[in-house]
């Protein structure tokens, strides 16, 4: 009995690394694929935009946002011409909670990863449900085909980091819904997975003022990359000159950067976006919200759950405060893979078992307000 136990579970063991092993491929696959060719400028004007899709973006599986009480909406953002530039359009789903009233709820700003859509993004992270007990809005904006064949955000490119292209669509759908549906300016987050957390992480240096908190699961570091293989090469390694000096550049353009609140949540045993990323973004967020060694607190243990429910994988949590006031959380999971801790693993890129990070990240989230909402007139590219 005891040689078929240990057979049967080491064929279990690499049955799991095959898997990560396909995984890998897939989205190293997915980071190669070349870019679709992009239309020819115009000069007419686009037509006037409106909350109706032209072209619908991916639907979520029939019956599957049904058992939700709130609101599962499509909609795209589009912006004008520029220069030689064409029109573009950005579409998004967007879940708002069954409530009297949605003027003054938060909103939770969620950037899918590579070969998933936004509504699998939804369904894998369970975020709509964790909205609907919770009260706050959540925006999924999604990537074109049109711009890359596996839906990946650009998130290497050096005009990305610097703001540019996909960046500036996604704040303008976000600026969109917050406007159009009263949403609470002081309490909009962002987060992401893989691809998505580094747009994420992209999106909070780009405009601070606009986000109370940023929350990277599996995200690479900030500020390296710039070629396709580059990107790769920070995924398996990071980036010591990055982590070292990004953050230093980007507060010397915009002339200072306020602090920025943020999660970071990693799993130990990721072999597609390697641990070390999650060491230098923690090297990266302690340079921006100016932590030092006196501002964190004892590293806390939490030991793994078995049973049927509630199951959860060992994790650490490394804590930084100033003034009582939580800055930066980091998570590092044991065992976890490339995937959303806590997720549903019915879909590509979830693990079921914890801790959840939709609700951590939102338990984060809750505890900041963004009071500083204009962004200062200094506070613009001096190279733009």
């Amino acid at each position: 009995m005891l040689k078929g136990f240990s057979r049967s579970w080491w064929q279990g063991v690499k049955r799991i690394g095959k898997a990560q092993k396909k995984q890998g491929r897939q989205l190293v696959k997915a980071l190669l694929a070349p870019p679709p060719k992009k239309p020819g400028a115009t000069t007419s004007r686009p037509k006037p935009v409106t909350s109706r899709r032209a072209i619908a973006p991916a639907k979520p599986k029939i019956g599957e946002t049904r058992p939700l009480a709130g609101k599962w909406l499509a909609g795209y953002f589009q912006a004008l011409p520029v220069g030689n530039l064409p029109a573009r359009r950005l579409f998004y789903w967007l879940y708002l909670p069954d409530r009297a009233s949605i003027a003054g709820l938060p909103l939770v700003v969620m950037l899918h990863g590579c070969d998933q859509t936004a509504s699998e993004f939804a369904e894998g992270t369970r975020m709509n449900r964790l909205a609907e007990q919770k009260g706050f809005a959540v925006l999924y904006p999604q990537q074109s085909l049109r711009e890359h064949p596996m839906r990946c955000w650009p998130w290497f490119e050096k005009s990305i980091q610097s703001g540019g292209g996909d960046v500036q669509l996604i704040a303008g759908a976000i600026d969109k819904v917050v406007r159009h549906y009263a949403i609470d300016a002081t309490r909009v987050y962002v987060a992401g997975l893989s691809a998505g957390a580094a747009m994420a992480h992209i999106l909070a240096l780009n405009y601070p003022h606009r986000f109370a908190a940023v929350g990277l699961h599996s995200s690479p570091v900030f500020g390296a990359g710039h070629t396709r293989m580059g990107a790769l090469a920070v995924m398996q390694g990071g980036s010591i000159r990055a982590s070292g000096t990004a953050i230093t550049e980007v507060s010397v353009k915009f002339g200072g950067l306020p602090p920025m609140p943020a999660i970071l949540m990693h799993g130990e045993a990721d072999k597609v976006v390697r641990p070390i990323n999650q060491a230098q973004l923690v090297r990266q967020f302690k340079t921006l919200n100016r932590l030092g060694p006196e501002h964190a607190a004892p590293v806390t243990f939490k030991p793994a759950k078995g049973g049927k429910k509630n199951r959860s994988n060992a994790y650490r949590i490394e804590d930084y405060f100033v003034d009582r006031k939580l800055l930066l959380r980091v998570c590092e999971i044991l065992q976890l893979e490339h995937a959303w801790s806590g997720g549903d693993c019915a879909w590509k890129y979830n693990a079921c078992i914890g801790p959840d990070a939709s609700k951590m990240m939102w338990d984060f989230f809750a505890r900041h307000r963004r009071r500083d909402l204009e962004m200062p007139s200094d506070h613009q590219p001096v190279d733009a």
